[in-house]
């Protein structure tokens, strides 16, 4: 991605280059190629991490400065220019922090040409992600390119681009961004031939990890696209939401096998020994890779489909870091991302509840700095510096004031101790409950959410450390940028599961997963709620007599295929239920049941060469003795799991 000279007629290119060249001195003559950088590209992102969550709404994942007040390791790249001379430079940016109008920007940085600043700092200025203007610079035709962080604090950066032409100014509209980028990356703007299968889930969380194992253990040919590098989607140790819910219930003590294998030994938790290496990435990441029919597609994101008279045909997946795109064909699909990305792209029925919806939660941690093991290593490939850039120390741990970060200075918040009161150590700070967006696009304004979280997060921590001036000893060691979602889109199927089919315990016939988890609806926490309206960050749960059932409650077949789109299957917190039921289905464990009943399902639709629906209609009991069964390694060893 770093070669600036786009894919297409030899002689053609031959001649624009000849013709850009202007022997007689710096500047390079109208109408030569610009170059075109993806910061997700570089060679070495330093302490910069990849963040995808995005790319729908922007066109690119990005890079992040995720470095919790301190600056992160340069990201650094060789780059090429056609001939050597005068370049405009471009670099895609933004203030994170404009959206609310707070001072400061945070999220500053230089670009470095072989070693040098440019004169301009970035990440100081918009709101909006836009090109902001690097001025000009005198280059050869090689140079080392390096993204500089300056604070520690969420700078971000799309592209960089290099302009020979002083007139030319690259578009924000994001189609135009679109071409432009298609234009110069040189990557083919055909996709490659990335397979066909039976089955292609696409979500790698719980859901999607259950699913593919079992449709792969019942001998489908499937596809794993998963656009992170690791798996568990909220129960990673990007995100490190614990798992909640029971397996193993009657009459089908056998469904949850597939969970209890990706189950790691120590159980996650709140607080600040939930570290990375509880959530087992590794293992899980082998255990998927084991399976003989199994492929697995780590960094893909699925933006792309391709349906026809409600049938989908193939998925385009492109790589987080490439660019690289495959078309990945196949008989069925789940949708397992939890936002119903595929249904969306297909057509699919779907409904979303606009206003008052539950809202993503970016946990985080604080530790002492002179306590044993303090900062274990993480193993995510791409997110180990914020667990490895510590050092132990008795030493005080200073923060640095934040203006531009939610201003609590006067405000109580959970984990802030009293005037009266006093704390040892703190507690309460990071957990499930720092939630927000109730109110906002559950799509469009995700990362307006997640800034928040961040933001929140910044402004406790440095009221704790400034303001009240506690915990001298204490750091920040770890705060997810990866955003836990709780709701978004839910993909109708031809059951809509409410949530009075919990309340009168209604019975479906063709009931396939178990619920226990209560009617869990977030909503904000009015004891914190005075002086944030509209940007709430605390919240509260459900709770009471009306927000229980008689469980284990098990939720219908119906519920996880699309009434409309005649080969998609879905699993996890995107299934046919109403906002009101999501609260009992969305945990993990629950939705990983769901992938189980999936992939069975699916093992039928082919043997039967038949539909989702017509599991239903024609082989239900079929679904119900696979469901006794189990696909647990160990039940597909007894003689009549056949």
């Amino acid at each position: 991605m770093n070669d600036p000279v786009p894919a297409g007629n030899g002689v053609s290119r031959t001649l624009r280059l000849m013709a850009a060249l202007f022997l007689g001195g710096t500047i390079l003559a109208r109408g030569a190629a610009p170059v075109l950088i993806e910061a997700e590209s570089f060679d070495d992102l330093g302490g910069w991490v990849v963040d995808q969550q995005f790319m729908d709404q922007m066109g690119s994942p990005y890079v992040l400065a995720h470095g919790l007040g301190d600056p992160v390791k340069d990201a650094v790249t060789a780059l090429k220019f056609p001939a050597a001379g005068r370049y405009h430079v471009w670099v895609r940016t933004r203030d994170w922090v404009a959206p609310w109008k707070a001072p400061g920007a945070p999220g500053r940085f230089q670009v470095l040409l072989d070693g040098k600043p440019l004169a301009v700092t970035f990440g100081i200025e918009g709101a909006e992600w836009h090109w902001q203007d690097g001025g000009l610079v005198e280059v050869g035709t090689q140079a080392r390119l390096a993204l500089h962080d300056l604070t520690g604090f969420e700078g971000r950066c799309d592209a960089l681009l290099f302009s020979p032409d002083p007139a030319f100014r690259p578009p924000n509209d994001l189609p135009a961004l679109a071409q432009l980028r298609e234009r110069l990356s040189g990557l083919s703007a055909r996709p490659q031939p990335g397979g066909q299968y039976d089955l292609v889930v696409v979500g790698g969380g719980i859901a999607g990890t259950c699913a593919a194992m079992a449709a792969a253990r019942l001998g489908l040919e499937v596809a794993l696209i998963q656009d992170r590098p690791v798996l568990g989607g909220n129960n990673s140790s990007e995100v490190r939401v614990w798992l909640n819910g029971n397996v193993h219930q009657a009459p089908y003590p056998r469904v949850g096998d597939i969970v209890s294998e990706l189950e790691p030994a120590q159980r996650a938790h709140g607080g600040p020994d939930n570290n990375a290496d509880i959530y087992e990435d590794a293992r899980r990441l082998a255990l998927v890779k084991s399976e003989r029919h199994l492929t697995l597609l780590t960094e893909m994101r699925v933006n792309q489909a391709e349906a026809q008279d409600g049938v989908v045909r193939a998925v385009i997946a492109q790589h987080i870091r490439t660019g690289r795109r495959l078309r990945i064909t196949s008989r069925f699909f789940s949708d397992c991302t939890g936002d119903g990305v595929l249904g969306a792209l297909v057509g699919a029925a779907f409904e979303m509840t606009e206003k008052q919806h539950m809202g993503p939660s970016n946990l985080w941690t604080v530790k002492d700095t002179g306590a044993e093991d303090s900062f274990p290593k993480c193993l995510c490939q791409d997110t180990n510096a914020l667990d490895t850039a510590f050092s132990q120390s008795t030493n005080a741990a200073p923060f640095p004031r934040c203006p531009w970060a939610v201003d609590l200075s006067q405000k109580p918040f959970p984990g802030r101790p009293s005037k009266t009161k006093t704390a040892a150590a703190p507690t309460g700070l990071g957990e499930w409950f720092w939630e927000s967006g109730f109110d906002r696009d559950p799509i469009t304004d995700v990362e307006w959410m997640r800034d928040l979280n961040l933001r929140a997060m910044y402004g406790a921590w440095d009221t704790l450390k400034n303001v009240d001036r506690i915990y001298p000893n204490y750091k920040l060691t770890w705060a997810a940028y990866i955003a836990g979602k709780r709701e978004s889109r839910r993909l109708l199927g031809d059951v809509v599961l409410n949530v009075d089919d919990f309340r009168t315990n209604h019975v479906f016939a063709d009931g396939a997963f178990p619920c226990t988890w209560g009617i869990d609806l977030h909503t904000p926490a009015p004891a914190y709620a005075k002086g944030q309206e509209g940007s709430e960050f605390i919240s509260t749960y459900t709770h009471g007599g009306k927000y229980n059932y008689q469980g284990p409650y098990w939720a219908p077949y119906r519920c996880l295929y699309s009434r409309n789109i005649s080969n998609l299957f879905m699993a996890g917190r995107d299934i046919s239920v109403t906002h009101e039921a999501l609260g009992p289905v969305r945990v993990m464990r629950t939705c990983g049941t769901m992938g189980e009943v999936v992939g069975m399902a699916a093992a039928l639709c082919k043997k039967h060469g038949c539909p989702p629906r017509e599991v239903y209609e024609k082989h239900l009991d079929e679904l119900k003795a696979m469901m006794k069964r189990g696909v647990g390694k160990a039940d597909l060893l007894r003689p009549d799991a056949a």
